[in-house]
């Protein structure tokens, strides 16, 4: 990874007087990078989002896309830039084609593009059909087209797959992934749910009440989810069990369950051999892993 495309320092944000927005917002996105900006609703994601497109003016803190001070270099910087905020924007009237046209004037390229970029979401078949007709997946991946109509070099995303189903996720996480890897496209994407983001992403940044409470790479978050991971256990003989596992972990017992915090694989296989050992039968013997909103309590149970 070369320098990063996206970087904020100090980054401060007030809609109003009463509490902030965002509070020393510094984001790092690396050049070829899919970065994963995860956060509750509310928890500052499009108000960035919208800053580095310059849709909010800053208030307070500094900018950089592309090695450039955004407020001095905005047009230029835009103009390698791809966005869908919030919800696709399209003229449901029109078809596929209609529509790129519209902004392939705008944007000011050649007309082959609009085939390119409808083969890359894979709507080169779509015809006659009227947006209005298409899925909300294929909106959303006609609107991304629309983004992509300039050959941007970062694309920034706001939770793209929000309110789709299952085969409209997996649709978007592909084409995001395709992007990146075929057209060496920088995605900045947007979400509130960790599991999608995992399957995607190769950085990733949590906000939580306009705070950055982690930032590092997929791996780094996966070693930290793991040190927050506890191994869940149900046996024949939980008291025995307990008193056995209580020597050498730290315990509890919760709706028939004991937990002890998980360290690796090979920690699972010696506390099934030793309960076996003691003639104790064990039902369930598996990892219980952090989800998004558990990760919020530890992280931020950690800083206090």
């Amino acid at each position: 990874m070369s320098s990063p495309v996206i970087q904020t320092k100090n980054l401060d944000f007030f809609f109003n007087s009463g509490s902030k927005t965002l509070d020393d917002v510094n984001l790092v996105v690396p050049a070829g990078s899919i970065y994963g900006f995860l956060g509750p609703n509310g928890a500052g994601k499009t108000t960035t989002l919208r800053l580095l497109l310059g849709l909010l003016k800053k208030q307070h803190g500094s900018i950089e896309i592309f090695g450039k001070n955004f407020e001095n270099n905005r047009i230029e910087i835009l103009k390698r830039v791809g966005s869908l905020i919030e919800q696709p924007s399209l003229y449901l009237h029109l078809t596929a084609i209609e529509n790129l046209e519209i902004y392939r004037i705008i944007y000011g390229c050649n007309k082959s593009r609009i085939n390119e970029v409808l083969s890359i979401v894979g709507l080169e078949n779509t015809g006659k059909k009227k947006a209005k007709q298409f899925s909300l997946g294929m909106k959303q991946r006609l609107s991304i087209a629309i983004a992509l109509l300039h050959q941007p070099k970062l694309l920034i995303l706001d939770e793209p797959t929000n309110g789709l189903d299952p085969n409209g996720i997996i649709e978007t996480r592909e084409l995001i992934k395709k992007l990146n890897k075929e057209h060496n496209t920088t995605v900045l994407v947007s979400s509130h749910i960790l599991n999608e983001v995992e399957r995607m992403a190769t950085h990733v940044g949590i906000i939580h009440k306009g705070k950055m409470l982690f930032q590092g790479s997929l791996g780094e978050l996966q070693q930290m989810k793991t040190k927050q991971t506890a191994l869940e256990i149900e046996t024949s003989d939980n008291t025995k069990s307990a008193q056995l596992l209580k020597e050498q972990f730290s315990i509890q017992q919760l709706n028939g369950k004991i937990i002890i915090p998980f360290q690796s694989k090979e920690q699972s296989a010696a506390v099934n051999k030793m309960l076996l050992q003691h003639n104790i039968d064990v039902y369930t013997l598996h990892p219980q892993q952090s989800d998004l909103e558990q990760l919020f309590i530890d992280i931020t149970s950690n800083d206090k």
